[in-house]
């Protein structure tokens, strides 16, 4: 089907006549309708995909006395109210397709007109809203927009009364919900099913006509019920009898059970309640019909973790264990879980009604919290008002509808709108409700079902919790486009590809916008390469399309913003901003691939002061003393030197010892190795006449004098200001002659000396030679 839908699809001139006779029988009953209900009387809207208008006239009248809040009707003019309601945008990502434009938001459509973009334009400017594309210049038949629907289908086939459609088909598009009725109609005399559990220490012996009280009060509810029986005696369940019509059976068994001598002291009465709700076939459970089970009790209940922390306890596994009639609670079990037991009622449509002694009445309450569907009843001494509590139980729970559905993925959200017979309305809820529904007064709920993505076909139920009338949903996506058969226009393409939805589908060995490009041997992974800025890089920044291995950047839809760049990498708005404006506002300057560029007079990284340098001159009026630069009418400093104009850096290594200080101050005492070329060598220092305030430095020449000296930085890098004492501290030196004297003698002297000894120990020597023995 086209994506633009002929207007004769839809008759809307019959539409507006249905419209204005549903607008007057309503204000009959309504003296003054609501702008709501209103506007859900719309003309047919033609639909651009599905296959024409449905009409749903699931209302629910108002009862007697009441002028109840109608729902809006279910069709083409409910669907543009969901439209409508919608936020009108298309925040679309990548597309380069219908399929991905439509799956991309709930409002864009795309436009299939040919030639709707230029050469070098992206086909992402065919994907927008549709109000949008009309201003483009798209003609409303060339729009594909499809919507979400719903196709209720009637089954009368069915054994069912109450609860209408039985079938619906979905055609989901994501995150747009198509919406249908519901409807709820209470009928009188419908079937019911009760099993009485009789849980009672002390049988009500007194009370001997309970079966025949119970049976009475039964045919007052309906003529078409069948009734069983069981008991618990310690841990131990009796099925007694099975669910039946016989009522001279039921009246039998419980005169037995009364006349028992046996006290018992029942327990497991959860566990015992999973038997019956579990075992259907044992206990006779029939299909469309209201099935209650009545515990009666004058104990409390136990439940999972109950038993004994000591005890090697398994988890119960909800099975059905019922084995001749009988049932014996097992310790190798837990306790039955209150949730579990809550699940599988709702699950079988079972409804529990709970008759119990004044000082259990509370305790039971607290299970209606959390059981859907349940009733508490408190006996008298004898039990007598039981019959009477089991008939004012099921007015109670037959007269409150809870619409509910069954497990769904998270792919899938449903809420409803309950349009109640009492005036009441609740909208937008988890589940459907309403009480008070009085016998053969139809009730309304809307239901909005919603696919968050494209979704697999899959059918869910809808059912009235307590009853086994149900709602079957077949649910279907709706992501595909189905376009103007556009095959004849193969020219678009060149004769290499055909047309698809307005664009062109290339031909294995051709690309680009018209397949004006042959890959000749290379791959799209090669192409596609040359629209990466490396290999880790989305293709196009994720920006654009690469056609014939160029990008083609994507238009944005935020208003004056431009995407450009070899890879699409640019825009000019993400760039620093000032006072709430990029880059301070175009009057200040424009923003380049994020960086602003400033206007004269301006300067900052987002323009965001007006260039000045009063704030950075010193007193001999340079700018940061040379050693900073002046951003903002403020300096920024070069390492070392303190704001807030860069004069002073106590961080920095003393000057002092340089070359190029030292010895132009030896050069003042004309000594030094630079004392003839000072001008020349160390034009970075300046000598002055008179003291200056600054660094003092002291320094010994290559006489041992000390040259006590002055500096001063000046504005720059490495140039000072000298000043060198007028004086030499020198310290007198030793008499370097007499020293030399002094050793020389001292050398001969002991040269002599050791001559001298040599001389007189040689003499001993040969006078003890020549000495006679």
């Amino acid at each position: 089907t086209s994506g633009s839908a002929a207007p004769s699809r839809c008759d809307h001139r019959a539409s507006l006549a249905r419209s204005k006779q549903s607008l007057t029988h309503r204000a009959k009953v309504l003296r003054k309708p609501s702008k709501q209900q209103t506007q859900a009387f719309q003309p047919c809207i033609p639909k651009a995909v599905r296959r024409g208008c449905v009409v749903n006239s699931h209302q629910a009248p108002p009862s007697a006395g009441h002028a109840a809040l109608a729902p809006p009707a279910v069709g083409p003019g409910a669907a543009a109210l969901l439209r409508s309601a919608q936020p009108q945008e298309c925040t679309k990502g990548k597309v380069s397709t219908c399929q991905d434009c439509i799956q991309s938001g709930p409002s864009c459509a795309w436009c299939q007109k040919l030639n709707f973009t230029g050469q070098w334009k992206s086909d992402s400017i065919r994907c927008d809203t549709r109000e949008q594309l009309l201003k483009k210049g798209c003609e409303a038949g060339d729009i594909v927009d499809p919507r979400s629907l719903a196709e209720p289908k009637e089954d009368w086939q069915r054994d069912q009364k109450q609860l209408s459609p039985q079938n619906v088909t979905l055609h989901l598009r994501p995150e747009q919900a198509a919406a249908f009725n519901v409807t709820f109609r209470r009928t009188q005399g419908y079937p019911i099913d009760v099993y009485f559990l009789m849980a009672l220490s002390d049988p009500m012996r007194s009370n001997k006509m309970l079966g025949d009280h119970l049976l009475q009060a039964l045919n007052e509810i309906t003529e078409f019920n069948h009734i069983g029986f069981g008991y618990i005696m310690n841990k131990t369940f009796q099925h007694v009898l099975k669910l039946t019509d016989n009522a001279k059976q039921f009246q039998l068994e419980i005169r037995k059970y009364l006349i028992s001598r046996n006290l018992n002291t029942p327990e497991s009465e959860l566990d015992v309640m999973m038997q019956v709700a579990t075992c259907l076939e044992e206990i006779g459970w029939r299909d469309h019909v209201m099935r209650l089970l009545v515990l009666a009790t004058d104990n409390s209940f136990h439940f999972a973790s109950n038993r004994q922390l000591s005890t090697s306890v398994t988890p119960s596994d909800s099975h059905c264990y019922l084995k001749d009639n009988m049932y014996k609670s097992s310790r190798g079990f837990d306790y039955q879980s209150v949730s579990q037991l809550a699940h599988r009622l709702d699950e079988n449509n079972i409804q529990p009604i709970f008759m119990v002694t004044k000082g259990m009445a509370k305790t039971y309450e607290k299970l209606t919290e959390i059981i859907s569907k349940s009733a508490v009843g408190e006996l008298s001494e004898d039990s007598s008002n039981m019959a009477e509590l089991i008939k004012n139980a099921y007015n109670k729970l037959s007269s409150r509808v809870l619409l509910d559905h069954s497990t769904l993925p998270d792919t899938l959200k449903v809420t409803y709108d309950s349009f109640c017979s009492n005036g009441v309305s609740l909208m937008n809820q988890p589940r459907g409700d309403c009480n008070g529904v009085q016998i053969n007064v139809s009730i309304t709920f809307q239901v909005k079902v919603t696919a968050t993505e494209c979704i697999q076909e899959q059918s869910f139920v809808i059912r009235a919790l307590g009853f086994t009338d149900t709602v079957t949903l077949r649910v279907l996506p709706q992501c595909e486009c189905q376009c103007r058969d556009q095959k004849q226009d193969h020219s678009l393409c060149r004769g290499k590809g055909s047309v698809e939805c307005g664009i062109c589908r290339c031909d294995a060995g051709y690309i680009g916008k018209n397949c004006e490009c042959q890959t000749q041997g290379r791959s799209s992974q090669e192409l596609e390469g040359r629209c990466r800025k490396d290999n880790r890089s989305i293709m196009c920044s994720g920006l654009g399309d690469c056609i014939c291995g160029q990008c083609v950047c994507h238009a944005s839809d935020v208003p004056n913003k431009q995407i450009f760049g070899r890879y699409c990498e640019c825009d000019n708005v993400n760039c620093e901003r000032y006072d709430g404006q990029v880059c301070g506002g175009p009057q200040r300057g424009s923003c380049f691939c994020g960086q602003c560029y400033c206007m004269e007079g301006y300067e900052g990284s987002a323009c965001h002061c007006q260039r000045s340098t009063t704030g950075c001159l010193n007193s001999r009026q340079v700018e940061c003393s040379g050693r900073g630069q002046c951003h903002c009418n403020r300096c920024e400093c070069d390492a070392g030197y303190q704001l807030p104009l860069c004069e002073d850096c106590p961080s920095c290594p003393s000057p002092c010892r340089s070359i190029h200080t030292m010895h132009p101050g030896m050069a003042v005492f004309n000594n030094g190795p630079f004392k003839k070329s000072c001008s020349t060598m160390c034009e970075n220092v300046t000598l002055q006449d008179v003291p200056v305030k600054g660094r003092n430095c002291k320094e010994q020449d290559s006489q041992g004098c000390w040259m006590t000296y002055t500096m001063r930085q000046r504005d720059g890098r490495d140039t000072y200001d000298l000043y060198v004492e007028e004086s030499l501290e020198c310290v007198p030196g030793p008499n370097t002659t007499a020293t030399i004297v002094g050793i020389m003698v001292g050398v001969q002297l002991l040269g002599l000396l050791l001559l001298v000894t040599w001389k007189v120990l040689t003499l001993c020597k040969k006078g003890k030679a020549q000495a006679p023995e």
